[in-house]
């Protein structure tokens, strides 16, 4: 498939995760997030002006399947132009917004369709939205329910292209899926109003293998090994109950990486799990970060404690192409 540059939004915009730890580094094992939303900015003046490019394409499909575009080749491009094609309905998008959408892409110079990314479940992580991000000045302050022409200029690299763009969603920062009953003898979680939890830990022994319990159980696409996730987590020390790392301490922005990138205990409260669920795992240490002396300087010989919201999930190319 032979998407322009805009096709980066979905894997490689947000960097990468690493709970793996810094073997042979000296530096911090932690985690730690990825960004911090974008200040809040009208997103109504950030939408790139419809032009005569972008009006001169015809598209027909329904919203929600791959759009079908007609225009007269080579069309030239001059700028970034955005026609809307359908209004959205529902809160309009703000900065800071995460978002799912599908897109068709065109070559501008032959009309030919270069192919079509994000209509089937786990195709294209969410992201976020902000003034200067490629979705926003496609999309402005649209709402969900809204399908844009985008047509993108050449550049030394790539041919002018097309693109029918479809805004399916908004995606929740916190997971939605079901509550389920609390196993008992487990750390107990409670939730503020924005989803962020509090871990208390129960007496007694840490268990010494990883142990999951799901608290929500989402509706969403299962995560299989080597996707690409976006989550929420917290983690604390079983030693002494404190949090090392969260999401939610580092203004509550969702952050993404890798199911096979991470240490095993967090990917088994991974791999295997819908899409909304929250899961909580107890990670001993030859699940997390090695034996060792509990120390103040890393992890090592901690069992660590994570609560893990799965907000989406992208699956590796050689998935997506099996299909």
């Amino acid at each position: 498939m032979r998407l322009r540059p805009i096709v980066a939004l979905s894997a490689a915009a947000v960097s990468v995760l690493l709970l793996a730890g810094c073997a042979g580094s000296g530096g911090d094992a932690s985690p730690t997030a990825s960004g911090s939303a974008s200040a809040a900015v009208d997103l109504c003046d950030a939408r790139a002006a419809s032009g005569d490019a972008s009006k001169a394409v015809s598209v027909s499909g329904d919203f929600g399947s791959p759009g079908t575009a007609t225009f007269t080749a080579p069309l030239e491009v001059p700028a970034l132009q955005s026609t809307v094609i359908t209004e959205g309905s529902g809160t309009p998008l703000k900065a800071g917004d995460f978002v799912s959408y599908a897109m068709t892409a065109y070559d501008a110079q032959t009309g030919e369709k270069l192919g079509e990314v994000g209509y089937n479940p786990a195709e294209l992580l969410p992201q976020q939205v902000s003034a200067d991000s490629p979705l926003g000045q496609i999309f402005g302050c649209g709402a969900p329910g809204e399908r844009v022409v985008a047509t993108f200029p050449a550049t030394q690299s790539a041919a002018g292209q097309v693109y029918v763009i479809d805004l399916l969603s908004t995606v929740p920062t916190a997971a939605w899926g079901e509550p389920q009953t609390p196993t008992d003898g487990l750390p107990t979680v409670a939730l503020a109003d924005s989803g962020a939890p509090t871990i208390t830990l129960p007496g007694g022994d840490a268990p010494t293998e990883t142990t999951l319990e799901t608290l929500k159980k989402g509706d969403g696409y299962t995560v299989q090994s080597g996707d690409t996730v976006l989550v929420q987590y917290t983690g604390v020390r079983w030693s002494d109950g404190k949090t090392f790392d969260s999401t939610w301490d580092k203004g509550g922005v969702p952050t993404n990486f890798t199911t096979t990138g991470v240490v095993a205990g967090f990917q088994k409260a991974l791999e295997g799990q819908t899409v909304g669920s929250q899961v909580l795992v107890v990670i001993p240490p030859k699940d997390g970060y090695g034996e060792g002396e509990i120390n103040d300087k890393d992890l090592k010989g901690d069992t660590l404690v994570f609560v893990v919201d799965i907000l989406g999930a992208q699956k590796t190319p050689a998935q997506s192409q099996g299909q």
